[in-house]
């Protein structure tokens, strides 16, 4: 006998037990037999129950045993447990007394019934997208289940509630039936909305119809709920039933009946059934591996995910692979522990649940045109869509594309809102590190769209507005840092900061955003003054979210947040590290330089000032800070350099924001301490000393540029001339200093300081001798500056000797790289000195005069023939960003809603702001050589060799003529540099013109860069643009042609037709008793005006005298009058490119707007025909002597403005000069390169409509035009043919009158006729105006000899073109040629018949066929005998 098992024996040994067992044939203590359920009784013996019973449940009977339960004797008396418990006898046997309370064995064991599990519902796991499981918690139960008896724990009734919504859902009835056809769904099979596609009803594979009906399997009606042995027979009638009931239907009432369900049946429970449909696929699929059937793969809609970025098409596509399909690609290869047999409940392995605990699959890709989700590190690089990263790294995560590493921007936004901080942090800091990526241009060729964009829109500034309150120390850093990355650019800054001692580097354009929408509301405003508009911006900003606000302008939408507040408070009250901090104030800098407004609302937001100034610009501080090893744990109380940074750029801001921070604040005292001492002396690092000490010098030249804090001048003279005598030893320990390039920084501030403080100082004579003459009512005096000329003169000979040394260095290229800023500040310095010392009543005119030439012959003259300068000169050209528009592109991810100047990255070396520009130094050098020419008038001819280097003529023979590049605010800061350049080439070739006898090979080519020079400049720089006009634009020597035969080689070319394939037509007058000028004498009369017609044209920019009172001031002082350095903003060059036709454009909007208002015309100016013959005579000119300068400008465009002439005072035409330069002009935009280059249609600068253009044109025709032949001219050329036909339908149309006025001859009318009749007119509309007008004598050829023609010939065409057309064309044809063979005008008739060809020379503009050719006169015959057949039948009828 076998003995049991033992404690301590393993599952091994009872598995050699059972071996052992079977190895001795032994009988079984037990015998395992089937039973009948209780409601069958007991029919039958045991023998037969076992038969019956074979496939049902398993029953263990115990051998010894009745079936039945034996009566047991009634138990005793219930008593006290305790009673028992307490009362024991000392003879009382144990066992007896066991015994006593023992009950029969079968109590216990009896039959062994196994439980009925067929009324069960078996429920799978509904498939969801989460990472996880859902965990079953119990506050997701209604606890509504009573318990019938005893008391459970609330778990327990959840879990019961639980089950009875279970078995609620499983009792709904089956309604779904699916037919497992081959490829295509069976008849009435439910389509849910994951099928990709409707099948039709009775359609299969083979062609045969209900050929599988009886094959179609069970899926959802099963039986189960029947019990017993006819549950499968009865649900086999139940599923017969349905398939006859589905074929006697249409498909139609099948898919009727299956919407009905869809919307009757509760979604869950249709998930239900879609669900029991998914699981018998996978069984039958598993059941016939070997015959897989195509065309049954679930075809899941694809989801709707918003991708934040996607890869472009030429990249990878990630390989979709449905739930159903993951789940039979798992085996048991694929997990990563392999199931036992051994293993108890492991028999049946269930992959599906297994599923979490395999490896991720390898990313599968394949080439796609189909973009897919972008992902990104911890460190915000992109990640490539095939990579495949170890798990290790933590970029993996249970989401969407599990296999694929990385966060995606919509996850990355996700976890900024999380609870845990760990997450939200993490989050920020990689937005931040993506934001600065992409804002580098990485992801330009790899992703579509713009990423900062794309963030913008999905409210990525908001975000981190919503993170800077939160109360983590960590996540606020890291929102401070992502905001720091949005907003600031250090490369931005760095350059501005080289470009500050430049020429008028100190003065920028504010970083505000230019924005059409504003600029659409600010036209309508036009009669508003500039406060009126202010304040009207500035409510409508307020009545706008901030969103809105935000779209087009992020700063002025941060603003509206009250960041600043925060700001504040995280300085002043959580006091963050270091790192934090200089964020914090890099991104204030950055608002500061957003404009004017930016500035006060920093100065206005209480405490902010006072912390910054109190906390980062102590005079005081701890010494341990210097230490090489110290850790600085915080910045409070420790002066910083990028603080000052921020009161500067503040300051820039405007004059009175400069003296608010230096008297209300302190900030004089400060200066003084960061000035007085010597940045090795300064407890700091030695960097952030010398940085600290350059930006207190910018600080107060910045001051002293407004005239303030001169005082400090008299204070710290010392240490100025201490700093000037130690300039000269920084070239000796250039090589091993690492702080040399900060140290010439910090040098050229100095001169930049010493060059506003001279600047200031030669005003003040001036203001002494206002202040002694003024009387008592003659209001307040501007005070007189604390400095006076004689302080600041001594400091010339320093700067010159230092200049002097610096210049020696130039054929050293590395030395003179390094000194090339410094050398630059020198010369500015010296032309300031001389242009102020000129003015000075204290100073003798000839000692002036005498040091001038001194400094030509001694430094200038030499420093110009090196040949270095020579080389200079060459890289003007490739260091040009008119020359290279590239250069100054913006970035591929700016965005317009704030400005950035496109350096991340920085420069290329050969670019404007490149290391290796000489932009600045050769600026600096004409700037010097400019105001010397101009006090000494006799060293003129001294410096004729700078216009000889052929460098600078190559730069301006090629910057001139090309396309300037779009205006933006990267191209805007940089061309200005470049334009300061050309003025000053240009003004040192005015005093030239005059002296030099060679000047006239170079007098067309300046002429050139000057005028294109007028249509680039930009706000801020109305000075210029006033200089040029002034002295060069209408300057007679700078227009050779006028006194070198041009007007006679204009007629000869007349006489001659050159150029042109027929002479030049002008068309006549109707005013009498005027001869007729030749374009020679109008020209040549136009040369001789030239003064007059400047005058007229500066008057006519009256409009701009505010601005140049503003420019003059900032490129000439006096510095009292500065008001800030921010210039204008940026919206276009001061002039239009069209600025020529100024006088008429104004002309013509004074009247249109007062004929808007209702006023009288009256009002126009007295002078209206000397303004309107200045205007065409100066048109005249460019056209003949530099038809390149205008070349720009659109064709079209030339002739709209050309239009204006009649659509101005009536009858100005008809006035003889205003006649004859029109008509010249008209001849000349009648030249076939230019008809051929008009373009009608196309959208023109400064015009909304050319057809209103035309329609107002034609109006002003038949009201004053007299007939006029020239008038009549304009009005006939744009009716060619290959222009818009709505315009010949418009004269043919409302305005048929014209054509009793357009008497234009042919011989005088300027355009081919050929142009008018070719091609062949195909509008049916108009070819029945043309035969209307003609048969009804509206147009004849004494009227509108020109119109009739072309009507004539098209007509003509028409009536014999046997080209296949519409029926609706082809009857119209017919009736035309019937109608025409049957008109009485003979001469009409004729004309339309034998019409051959055009000819201008010919008295009808057209030649006539003597006699028809015969395919003409067959096609005439055919076509009027047809017509006379069916006219007969008709009649007859």
């Amino acid at each position: 006998m076998l003995s049991r098992p033992k404690p301590g024996e393993s599952e091994a040994d009872l598995l050699r037990f059972q071996n052992q067992f079977l190895a001795a044939r032994a009988s079984p203590a037990v015998k395992v037999v089937k039973k009948a359920g209780r409601r069958r009784g007991a029919r039958g013996s045991g023998d037969e129950e076992r038969l019956l019973l074979q496939d049902s449940r398993d029953v263990v009977i115990i051998d010894d045993f009745p079936d039945v339960l034996p009566a047991l004797t009634p138990a005793p008396p219930k008593k006290s447990k305790f009673k028992n418990a307490n009362v024991r006898f000392d003879d009382e046997d144990p066992e007896e007394r066991l015994m006593c309370h023992d009950q029969h064995i079968t109590a216990v064991f009896h039959k062994i019934i196994e439980r009925d599990t067929s009324m069960a519902a078996v429920i799978t796991p509904v498939p969801t997208g989460d990472p996880f499981p859902r965990a079953f918690h119990r506050s997701e139960i209604k606890s509504e289940v009573k318990m019938e008896s005893g008391r459970k724990s609330i778990f327990a009734q959840k879990i019961a509630a639980k089950r009875a919504a279970e078995e609620a859902v499983t009792a709904l009835p089956a309604v779904e039936i699916r037919h497992t056809h081959r490829r295509l769904a069976a008849p009435g099979a439910i389509l849910f909305p994951e099928s990709a596609e409707e099948v039709p009803l009775h359609s299969t594979t083979d062609g045969k119809t209900g050929d599988n009906v009886s094959t179609q399997q069970l899926r959802i009606v099963t039986g189960e709920g029947l019990g017993g042995l006819e549950s499968e027979r009865e649900a086999l009638n139940i599923h017969e039933e349905n398939l006859q009931k589905l074929c006697s239907m249409t498909q139609e009432e099948i898919l009727q009946e299956q919407r009905r369900l869809l919307v009757q049946l509760d979604p869950s429970l249709v998930a239900f059934l879609k669900s029991r449909r998914d699981i018998n696929k996978v069984q039958e699929r598993q059941e016939k591996p070997e015959h897989p059937e195509p065309g049954t793969e679930s075809q899941h809609g694809a989801k709707e995910t918003v991708e934040d970025v996607s890869v472009e098409g030429s990249g990878m596509e990630e390989s979709v692979r449905t739930e159903e399909d993951t789940r039979m690609e798992i085996t048991e290869v694929d997990l990563p522990i392999k199931p036992q047999k051994e293993w108890i409940h492991m028999d049946n392995v269930e992959f599906e649940k297994l599923e979490w605990i395999k490896d991720l699959p390898q990313p599968r890709q394949r080439r796609t045109k189909k973009g897919m989700q972008a992902r990104f590190n911890l460190k915000g690089e992109l990640i490539p869509p095939d990579a495949d990263l170890p798990t290790y790294l933590g970029l993996h995560h249970h989401g969407e594309e599990a296999e694929r590493a990385g966060y995606s921007l919509q996850e990355l936004f996700h976890l900024c809102r999380s609870q845990i901080i760990q997450q939200r942090t993490l989050a920020l800091q990689v937005l931040g590190h993506v934001v600065q990526k992409a804002k580098a241009g990485e992801f330009a060729s790899s992703l579509k769209g713009s990423v900062l964009r794309l963030l913008l829109d999905a409210g990525f500034l908001f975000l981190l507005r919503f993170s800077l309150d939160d109360t983590v120390d960590n996540v606020i850093a890291a929102s401070v840092r992502a905001l720091h990355a949005l907003l600031v650019s250090p490369e931005d800054e760095e350059y501005l900061d080289q470009t500050f001692s430049w020429y008028q580097g100190m003065a920028v354009f504010p970083f505000t955003p230019n924005n059409e929408e504003e600029e659409e509301e600010e036209e309508e405003d036009e009669e508003l003054t500039l406060m009126e508009k202010r304040q009207g911006k500035k409510s409508k900003d307020e009545n706008k979210t901030d969103p809105d606000v935000a779209r087009y302008d992020v700063i002025k939408g941060l603003l509206k947040t009250q960041i600043l507040h925060r700001l504040r408070y995280i300085l002043e009250v959580v006091r963050p590290v270091p790192t934090v901090v200089l964020d914090i104030l890099d991104v204030l800098t950055r608002v500061a330089r957003h404009s004017s407004e930016a500035c006060n609302q920093l100065l206005t937001c209480p405490r902010l000032i006072e912390t910054i100034v109190r906390e980062f610009l102590p005079t005081q501080w701890d010494p341990w800070v210097a230490e090489p090893g110290h850790l600085l744990t915080s910045l409070h109380g420790v002066a910083c350099a990028t603080a000052m940074k921020l009161i500067r750029v503040l300051a820039s801001g405007g004059r009175n924001a400069a003296a608010r921070l230096l008297n209300k604040f302190d900030l004089k005292s400060r200066l003084s301490r960061f000035i007085a001492e010597d940045p090795q002396d300064l407890p700091l690092r030695r960097e952030e000393a010398i940085r600290l000490s350059t930006e207190a010098f910018r600080l107060w030249a910045v001051a002293a540029g407004y005239g303030q804090s001169c005082d400090l001048y008299r204070d710290l003279y010392p240490v100025l001339v201490k700093i000037l005598q130690s300039l000269p030893h920084l070239l000796s320990n250039c090589q091993e200093n690492p702080t040399f390039p900060l140290s010439i920084q910090r040098a050229t501030a100095v001169v930049t300081l010493l060059t506003h403080v001279t600047q200031t100082a030669g005003c003040t004579a001036e203001l002494q001798a206002q202040l002694r003459s003024s009387g008592p009512g003659d209001g307040e005096q501007i005070p007189p500056p604390p400095v006076t000329w004689s302080q600041v003169s001594g400091l010339k000979s320093f700067l010159e000797t230092n200049l002097r040394r610096s210049v020696q260095e130039i054929s050293r290229l590395e030395t003179w790289q390094a000194l090339q800023p410094l050398t630059t500040t020198y010369i500015i310095y010296l032309g300031v000195y001389y242009s102020m010392c000129s003015q000075q009543p204290s100073i003798n005119p000839i000692d002036c005069l005498e040091e001038v030439e001194r400094l030509t012959s001694e430094v200038l003259l030499p420093l110009l023939s090196e040949p270095a300068i020579h080389s200079m000169w060459d890289l003007l050209r490739p260091c040009s960003a008119l020359c290279n528009p590239l250069s100054c592109s913006s970035a591929p991810e700016s965005v317009s809603s704030f400005v950035s100047l496109s350096c991340t990255g920085g420069k290329p070396l050969m670019s404007l702001a490149g290391s290796k520009s000489t932009f600045p130094f050769l600026t600096a050098l004409l700037f010097l050589i400019n105001n010397i020419t101009h006090i000494h008038k006799g060293l003129v001819s001294k410096y004729t060799s700078v216009l000889d280097f052929k460098g600078l003529k190559d730069y301006m023979l090629q910057s001139w003529p090309t396309r300037s590049p779009s205006i933006t605010p990267s191209s805007a800061w940089i061309l200005r540099h470049e334009y300061h350049l050309q003025y000053f080439v240009l003004a040192l070739t005015q005093k030239m013109a005059g002296t030099c006898p060679d000047y006239a090979q170079h007098a067309s080519l300046y002429h050139c860069v000057a005028m294109a020079l007028l249509s680039r400049l930009l706000p801020g720089s109305e000075h210029l643009a006033h200089e040029l006009l002034l002295g060069v634009a209408f300057n007679p020597e700078f227009i050779a042609e006028g006194k070198t035969g041009g007007p006679e080689a204009a007629d000869f070319s007349d006489i001659l037709h050159l150029g042109t394939s027929r002479k030049l037509a002008q068309p006549g007058s109707v005013a009498a008793g005027f001869p007729k000028p030749s374009r020679g004498s109008l020209l040549g009369e136009s040369y001789q005006d030239l003064p007059f017609i400047r005058a007229c044209y500066l008057s006519q920019f009256v409009h701009l005298e505010p601005a140049l009172a503003r420019s003059q001031v900032t490129y000439q002082g006096p510095n009292y009058l500065v008001q800030s350095f921010l210039l204008p903003e940026v919206k276009g060059p001061i002039l239009p490119s069209d600025w020529p036709f100024f006088p008429l454009i104004s002309l013509y909007n004074k009247v249109t707007g007062a004929e808007t208002q209702g006023a009288v015309l009256n009002s126009l100016p007295p002078d209206l025909v000397n303004t309107v013959t200045r205007n065409l005579q100066w048109v005249l000119l460019l056209e003949s002597w530099r038809a390149r300068v205008l070349q720009n400008i659109p064709a079209a465009a030339k002739l709209a403005r050309l239009m204006c002439v009649f659509l101005t005072g009536g009858d100005l035409f008809l006035e003889g000069p205003v006649h004859y330069y029109t008509a010249v002009l008209l001849a000349l935009y009648c030249q076939p390169k230019v008809l051929d280059s008009l373009e009608l249609d196309a959208p023109l600068p400064g015009l909304a409509s050319f057809h209103d253009l035309y329609i107002s044109l034609l109006e002003q025709f038949e009201g004053v035009s007299f007939g006029d032949p020239l008038f009549g001219a304009f009005v006939l050329l744009p009716l060619q043919r290959r222009f818009s036909v709505q315009l010949r339908l418009a004269v043919f149309g409302e305005h048929v009158s014209t054509l009793r006025a357009l008497g234009v001859p042919l011989k005088q009318f300027p355009v081919p006729l050929e142009r008018y009749m070719s091609p062949p007119e195909d509008n049916l509309n108009l070819l029945r105006q043309y035969f209307r007008t003609l048969v009804t004598g509206v147009l004849r050829h004494n009227w509108c000899p020109v119109l009739y023609a072309v009507a004539v010939a098209h007509v003509n065409s028409f009536i014999f073109s046997q080209d296949s057309t519409t029926q609706e064309a082809d009857a119209a044809r017919k009736s035309m040629l019937w109608k025409t063979w049957l008109l009485v005008d003979e001469v009409l008739k004729k004309h339309l018949l034998y019409y051959k060809l055009p000819n201008k020379e010919s008295l009808m503009g057209f030649d006539l066929y003597e006699q028809l050719p015969p395919i003409r006169l067959k096609y005439l015959q055919m076509g009027t005998k047809r017509e006379h057949k069916e006219n007969m039948q008709m009649s007859g009828s």
